[in-house]
């Protein structure tokens, strides 16, 4: 998958191909910030659902060596992120303005108003002199209001408080509500933009390292080693979707400190899982089946070993997935019926019940038949998904995108096209990576239909996501 601005290039100049040295030409970003390209379209071309976009991409060079910002201190009740420029948003108010009504004037995204009340991105250049103007203070006071920053933070428990002071006195409690800190973003990366997660997320791993670095006690020490195991899961999950499946690298040093944490605290659990992850990356990330496959085996090899029949059975549809890249249909086919027969057999102790989500198996052997040419038996599975209540709406946003591939693979143009709206609904709301890379495969075997009033429309829509 292209970073975003080679993908927009490649589809406003209806290129297959970016060509050597054209990255170069490319605007771009200033340090620290997302990378982006103009839109081509002013606020007042822009239809309703554009102006509730919400663009959170954060360049791949920052994430590599990623540093948790000062202040970010709300992780444990599960509340979205706070606002920030107080200061700002009351500016706005004070002269008349909703975040709407300022951002039609300054020709941006409401979502972009949002983002830089919340201190998530700052205004470009060229804008700064028209937001001065809007608010009705000079461009000196602007930077002021811009520069004024409060932290909101939710409070942390004065246990945790004190124990960060003090390592050495971390205990089992401590632990738990560590744990309880990564299980709440972990919910939330399910339906939200990965970046807003990554502060509070980049922050706790640091601190659990911390701790577990001082630890006094072996079963402390062993309940750290877990903690720290999951917090790496979920950085190098944030990371690698962050980055749109692009940054596998970092990502997968975080599945190997995962890996090794998890061995460490003796959790034969979590090392699968780390293993899992890394071939997620192989597959989608580097398209590397052979790589993948092997990798997906020794997941499940190890699942087996944690007695989890759930973990196996994920891990064997993408062993499956991994045979239907190479060609191999017979292997592929065996490899769901094993992962189908694991999955239902499932049970109330199995440590991997929670992810073996209701319409899993659907999901991935339709995308199995996608790759081996078959799209007319992909449809066949993923259809049904269209009436199903996802709890992972990013999930949903992949099964629909695969959806919609399978119909236009079939010429069915005016359903894949309403199908891929509603992959990219929910892919405004997320950001989330793998839907984002469905999403624009579609719109690339749209382009033979790319005359027609909906399939341009939906393409306009779709370059949304990679645009302010």
């Amino acid at each position: 998958m292209l970073p975003p601005p080679l993908m927009l290039e490649r589809l406003r100049s209806g290129r297959d191909s970016i060509h050597k040295g054209e990255a170069d030409r490319l605007p771009a970003p200033a340090p620290g910030r997302a990378t982006r390209l103009p839109a081509g379209r002013s606020g007042a071309q822009r239809s309703n659902w554009a102006r509730q976009m919400h663009r959170s991409c954060i360049p791949i060079a920052n994430l590599r060596n990623y540093q948790v910002p000062d202040g970010h201190n709300r992780l444990l009740k599960g509340a979205p992120m706070p606002l920030r420029r107080q200061g700002l948003a009351q500016r706005r108010k004070t002269v008349g303005h909703t975040q709407e009504s300022l951002a039609d004037r300054l020709g941006v995204d409401r979502t972009t108003v949002v983002r830089w009340e919340r201190a998530e991105s700052e205004p470009q250049p060229w804008v700064r002199r028209g937001l001065a103007q809007e608010l009705q203070v000079s461009v000196d006071e602007l930077a002021s209001l811009l520069a004024d920053v409060a932290d909101t933070a939710i409070r942390r428990p004065e246990r945790l408080v004190y124990a960060l002071r003090n390592p050495r006195i971390a205990d089992l409690a401590t632990v738990t509500q560590l744990q309880q800190a990564v299980d709440v973003l972990t919910r939330q990366y399910n339906s939200a933009p990965a970046t807003s997660l990554l502060p509070a997320a980049g922050r706790l791993h640091t601190e659990i390292s911390h701790l577990r670095a001082q630890a006094n006690g072996e079963g402390v020490r062993k309940a750290l080693c877990a903690a720290e195991s999951e917090s790496a899961l979920l950085m190098g999950q944030l990371i690698w979707d962050a980055s749109q499946r692009y940054d596998g690298v970092t990502a997968t040093a975080h599945y190997k400190h995962a890996a090794s944490s998890a061995q460490q605290s003796g959790d034969l659990f979590l090392e699968a899982y780390a293993s899992l992850r890394t071939c997620y990356i192989s597959l989608y990330g580097n398209q590397d089946p052979r790589s993948g496959l092997a990798q997906a085996t020794l997941a499940a090899e190890s699942a087996a070993r944690a007695e989890s029949k759930a973990l196996s059975g994920i891990a064997l549809l993408h062993a499956g997935e991994a045979h239907a890249m190479l060609g191999d249909r017979a292997d592929c086919e065996q490899a769901l019926s094993k992962a189908e027969t694991l999955l239902s057999q499932i049970n109330e102790s199995d440590p991997g019940r929670d992810y073996a989500l209701a319409g899993q198996f659907e999901r991935l052997a339709g995308s199995c038949y996608l790759s081996l040419g078959e799209p007319t038996k992909a449809q066949q599975l993923l259809q049904p998904l269209l009436a199903h209540d996802f709890s992972q709406p990013k999930l949903q946003a992949i099964a629909l995108g695969n959806l919609s591939l399978a119909l236009v693979q079939q010429r069915q143009v005016e359903d894949a096209v309403t199908t891929l709206h509603g992959a990219i609904d929910i892919a405004e709301r997320t950001r989330g990576g793998g839907a984002m890379n469905v999403i624009f495969r579609v719109i690339k075997e749209l382009r033979p239909w790319r005359s027609r009033a909906d399939v341009n429309d939906v393409q306009e829509r779709a370059l949304t996501l990679v645009t302010p």
